[in-house]
């Protein structure tokens, strides 16, 4: 099983307390041009026991609208947002990231280097990550994941107050 499995969430009902398990899920979603590597993906987290959901493309459609994919998932990950993540890929990556960051509550960065994709994450508490399908290969698309999935967003003062300044 994986080392990024899931959240506990607590609620106090009526006096009665309730204990729902929402485990992990990671969203992910793409264009035509990165249909090819969102599914080399989804099949590399399957085999890593990480719960994906494929949020569309189904079938490749040279016609079909980045922003449609790219809203799915941040409407996913905002179901649940303290336990959801979601990647976004379309050939630059900024189609996407533009798309996914005008949901309040979404964060998205567009990742290209491991040491970025970090510090986004844990500095800038990003909840989806943007891949660029024209620029990264399928063995960076996954350490870029990889990196995403393991860092957790650090939680002192300061990183909190920057990030509540995000959300005006």
């Amino acid at each position: 099983m994986s080392n990024y499995t899931g959240y506990f969430i607590f609620l106090n009902l009526l006096s009665a307390k309730y204990c729902i398990l929402i485990l992990m899920t990671i969203f992910i979603g793409a264009d035509h041009r990165g249909f090819e590597l969102k599914n080399k993906l989804i099949d590399y987290l399957h085999e890593k026991d990480i719960r994906i959901e494929d949020m569309g493309n189904f079938f490749l459609d040279p016609q079909d609208d980045y922003p449609d994919y790219a809203n799915k998932v941040a409407m996913a990950v905002l179901q649940h947002p303290e336990a959801h993540l979601g990647i976004v890929i379309c050939g630059s990556g900024v189609g996407v990231c533009i798309a996914a960051n005008r949901h309040k509550g979404i964060s998205c960065a567009l990742g290209f280097d491991e040491t970025q994709v970090t510090h986004a994450r844990e500095n800038d508490h990003i909840n989806v990550l943007s891949l660029p399908s024209d620029y990264v290969d399928f063995e960076k698309a996954k350490t870029l994941v990889e990196t995403f999935l393991a860092a957790k967003p650090k939680l002192e003062e300061k990183y909190l107050r920057r990030v509540r300044k995000l959300n005006l």
